[in-house]
């Protein structure tokens, strides 16, 4: 299958992944200002102890995702295909263990899709020829996925981008505003978090933060 990348390198820049279990205070009002604050693209993850499921899991994510218009930032579901197919998102992240890409590809030939890959052996057995964009991590150590892989450092993001000079990359896992430059001088193009947005005491200002950090690199 030959596949045309859709072109989302800047939209990596500062990816905010985020669920309702991720947020101590009002998940809307987190999400929402982090949207105004300047996030690049946003991933709705509601996965994990505490999270919505059923009927208020898609009423929730209907109201992000018009925030996520309202701001004009691409709007993306993990793994839930059905969910991410009933609301026409932007698009989808699926992992290693997640339906198999070549049939996400046929289910949405016109839509953003991430995949996680988190190392060389990964890469090498995935089609990421059907991919817009790589995950890769954990970068370091992270609170915020209960079944992350042991980290990988800067080095995994190296190495993923010695063996693909072309693909977008976004770093994720354990990434704040005092190492995410590191990860793009690296080789990835952006940062995706969660609990250094969703956590933070002041979102606005986490933002900034990470804004400042990537693009100081970015820009260069």
């Amino acid at each position: 299958m030959e596949y045309k990348r859709i072109p989302v390198r800047p939209a990596l820049a500062v990816y905010f992944i985020c669920g309702t279990q991720d947020c101590p205070h009002d998940p809307l009002d987190t999400i929402e200002t982090a949207l105004r604050s300047g996030v690049t693209m946003f991933q709705l993850r509601e996965k994990g102890q505490g999270s919505l499921t059923g009927d208020a899991k898609r009423i929730f994510a209907k109201k992000v995702q018009q925030l996520c218009k309202t701001y004009d930032v691409p709007f993306l579901v993990n793994d839930d295909i059905d969910l991410a197919l009933e609301l026409d998102a932007d698009g989808i992240h699926i992992g290693q263990d997640d339906m198999d890409i070549v049939e996400a590809r046929r289910l949405f030939p016109d839509k953003i899709i991430g995949l996680s890959v988190g190392n060389e052996e990964e890469y090498r057995q995935s089609n990421v020829a059907l991919a817009d964009y790589i995950g890769t991590g954990p970068v370091y150590p992270t609170i915020s996925k209960d079944d992350a892989s042991p980290a990988t450092g800067t080095a995994g993001i190296t190495c993923v981008r010695q063996l693909d000079a072309t693909i977008p990359i976004v770093g994720i896992g354990g990434i704040t505003a005092g190492n995410a430059a590191d990860v793009i001088r690296a080789g990835a193009d952006g940062v995706s978090v969660i609990s250094a947005i969703s956590r933070a005491d002041n979102v606005s200002c986490a933002v900034k933060a990470l804004r400042e950090a990537v693009y100081g690199v970015l820009e260069k």
